[in-house]
């Protein structure tokens, strides 16, 4: 199921506002018996019941799928600095294409992290 962010993250994009322009007026918490919007101060926006947050949980399940394989990939590329090493020395090598060293390093890590 999906985080409580998650879901009050679609609410919001549905009603045009995004949650980090937001989030200064939203406040999470969790009491032990589970989480819950303390503070809503959203202009113009009224807070959502359960129900409308409910709503949501499938798209925001399939929205923390894809932010989790895509840290998952960003983590398995490694360094901007290693990729920009790589693309140099296949440009280098005359390998600017599917035999080069940058081009199989990212296949292999996004065909051990796709995204279907």
């Amino acid at each position: 199921m999906a985080s409580l962010k998650s879901k009050v993250s679609k609410y919001l994009e549905d009603n045009s506002k995004t949650y980090d322009n937001e989030r200064h007026n939203i406040f999470l918490q969790n009491d032990g018996s589970g989480d819950y919007i303390k503070t809503w101060n959203v202009s113009g926006l009224v807070k959502p019941n359960d129900s409308q947050l409910n709503s949501y949980n499938s798209a925001a399940d399939t929205a923390e799928t894809l932010n989790n394989l895509l840290y998952k990939r960003r983590d398995e590329y490694g360094s901007l600095q290693s990729q920009l090493d790589k693309l140099w020395h296949d440009i280098d090598d005359d390998k600017l294409d599917k035999n080069g060293a940058w081009y199989k390093a990212v296949k292999a890590v996004k065909d051990a992290n796709p995204k279907e």
